[in-house]
């Protein structure tokens, strides 16, 4: 039995990340799979060690916007396949999704949207939430398990964030918002991190101008989930907050495969 660590990191930016010693942590951590969100450029912007790391084969993808958004998978195994949307036009142009095909599940890396400039914005984020939960469920109905992890821009319950009563009315933490989680769940997904651990005061984002991160004022915005027929396969769930860099910190699982 053999176990694979896969990794996420909302890097906010990953040419700035690199200046902060992301290869370096990269090289330390040796994930089997990276997933980052935020990545904010496109390949051609990037310097090769960068672009394509040595023992990783790297996909991107990028909005029309220059300078936001956007998702990269690093990963040692090559993938059998790989996409790069739901198949919903309109919803792809904001470079917000990898999909890649391995032998034992199929892993979606998403940076759903965030809902706080306005009500369109968050009219569009749980459109995308509604677009993504059907495609992950058209999957699953046709026997493929799921590894999905990205910033969910959601804190789910309480205990997922600091200060719940005064953020009670502020898009990540919106009754709509939490109850489709809640929906997600019931549609037979399992939270990883929440599956080992109930403890309090663990978050993956804080935020900057505050200087939230030192008091620890923070939101648990980022997930890994799997479809429950992964369970037997998931040894661990993890967030890693010492790791700097990013208003976002990385969150990891440990996956036993044959």
């Amino acid at each position: 039995m053999q176990e694979m660590k896969l990794l996420s990191w909302n890097v906010n930016g990953v040419r700035a990340i690199k200046g902060k010693g992301f290869l370096d942590w990269l090289n330390r951590e040796s994930p089997d799979i990276l997933c980052l969100q935020e990545t904010k450029a496109r390949p051609e912007q990037l310097d090769d060690d960068l672009k394509e790391p040595p023992g990783y084969h790297t996909y991107w993808n990028y909005g029309e916007r220059k300078g936001y958004s956007g998702v990269a998978v690093f990963t040692k195994e090559e993938p059998l396949d790989v996409r790069y949307d739901f198949g919903e036009s309109g919803l792809d142009i904001e470079g917000r999704v990898i999909i890649a095909e391995y032998p034992g599940f199929t892993l979606l890396d998403i940076y759903y949207p965030n809902g706080k400039k306005d009500r369109d914005r968050l009219d569009y984020k749980m459109n995308f939430y509604e677009t993504f939960l059907k495609y992950a469920d058209s999957l699953k109905n046709a026997g493929k398990k799921l590894v999905i992890c990205g910033d969910v821009n959601t804190a789910h319950n309480e205990i997922d964030l600091a200060r719940p009563r005064e953020n009670g009315k502020v898009s990540g933490f919106l009754p709509e918002e939490r109850a489709w989680i809640d929906k997600f769940l019931s549609h037979g997904y399992v939270d990883t991190f929440r599956h080992f651990s109930n403890e309090s005061n663990q978050y993956t984002w804080w935020d900057f101008k505050s200087g939230a991160r030192a008091r620890n004022v923070g939101w648990r915005l980022d997930y890994f989930f799997v479809s429950g027929d992964l369970l037997p396969s998931l040894a661990d769930a993890f967030i890693m907050p010492d790791v700097m860099g990013s208003d976002h910190c990385p969150l990891g699982i440990i996956l036993r495969t044959d």
